[in-house]
């Protein structure tokens, strides 16, 4: 069995025992508080992940993308949610036939989306499923009351080949309580309209944690808990030692006492901080951060009398691990030291 000392740097590491540990800590939480658990793959991009996670008892995936979604439907993943604004004629024959081979649901937050959606999909003997987007304080998508809520709730059920699926956001982190009630509201409206709203779906790695017995959430949508990231632990989602992802690299310069450089920058580590003030640290080097990144380049600021040595292979946790999976082609599941398989990314950059 190969040694992660047989491999090139940079690359991914994924401790396989971690990543299944996130897995059953994540979906026992749902199970104890009746949420239903619809991971979102786009922070590991793998099949091998998806199916993991739904033989752990989630009810399906969620993909960002259209070719995340059919490179999952190609790997036999067969309940899919799609929490995205499509437009356009290409992307909609794509979620047209997308639609003819697994359970899937959408997304819109305009009459604008509604009207592509409407004019694709009209069979009503198999219609496609939209949810409301909603926009509770994240500022990104969704309609911005639980008026518009009401007004695109009716157009879908309007449409032949539709059918009104739900609500769906993303909340601003730490603001949960907030998009609770503004959600409350949104569906009580819909209630007194006659309009029936079964699935309320949030996202969110750190939410969810906080989630109760009496939240009107039913489906929940995490992605970074199966790695986990500085960020995470940041925000007390776990530990270093929980985090199953981390980049391996070489240190190819020591030009000070106090600085040393990695062959890892931007293309690898990612400038995403996540509003961290460094851009990660080396396992087993407690004083140790990644200060500044180029492009090949990354710099460590070392402290305490801390020291590496030249040609020196050292494990980097990230800041944000979603980013860093979608900078490489390939991961290493690992045990120990020891090399269990290796893995394309196969849903990295697809756009066909």
């Amino acid at each position: 069995m190969p040694s992660i000392d047989d491999l090139d740097t940079p690359a991914i590491l994924i401790d396989a025992a971690r990543a299944e540990a996130n897995i059953s800590k994540a979906q026992a939480h749902a199970d104890a508080h009746g949420l239903k658990l619809r991971p979102h793959i786009k922070t590991h991009k793998l099949p091998y992940w998806a199916k993991k996670q739904v033989a752990a008892g989630a009810v399906g995936i969620t993909c960002q993308k259209i070719g995340e979604a059919e490179v999952m439907a190609d790997a036999g993943l067969a309940d899919i949610f799609l929490p995205y604004n499509i437009l356009g004629r290409a992307k909609l024959e794509r979620l047209q036939a997308l639609h003819g081979r697994v359970t899937l649901s959408v997304t819109a937050d305009s009459h604008e989306t509604l009207e592509g959606l409407a004019a694709t999909f009209t069979d009503a003997g198999h219609p496609l499923s939209v949810l409301v987007e909603c926009d509770t304080g994240m500022g990104r998508c969704g309609v911005q009351s639980p008026a518009e809520v009401l007004e695109l709730a009716k157009a879908i059920d309007k449409a032949k080949g539709l059918s009104f699926g739900g609500l769906m956001t993303y909340p601003a982190a730490g603001r949960a309580t907030e998009a609770e009630a503004w959600l409350k509201i949104a569906r009580d409206a819909l209630a007194a309209a006659g309009l029936r709203c079964e699935r309320i779906s949030s996202g969110g790695t750190p939410d969810m944690w906080r989630s109760g017995e009496d939240s009107i959430v039913t489906e929940y949508r995490p992605g970074t808990y199966i790695y986990l990231d500085r960020y995470q632990v940041a925000k007390g989602v776990g530990t270093i030692g929980d985090c199953a992802l981390t980049v391996l690299a070489t240190v190819v310069s020591h030009p000070t006492k106090t600085r040393a450089i990695l062959d890892s920058g931007s293309k690898a580590l990612s400038s995403d901080t996540l509003g961290l003030p460094d851009f990660g640290e080396l396992l087993g080097v407690p004083s140790a951060r990644v200060t500044g990144l180029s492009e090949e380049h990354g710099t460590v600021t070392l402290s305490d009398g801390a020291g590496l040595r030249i040609g020196e292979r050292v494990r980097v946790v990230p800041d944000h691990c979603c980013v860093v999976t979608n900078l490489f082609d390939q991961v290493h599941l690992i045990d120990g030291d020891k090399v269990l398989e290796t893995l394309p990314v196969a849903a990295r950059g697809r756009m066909r």
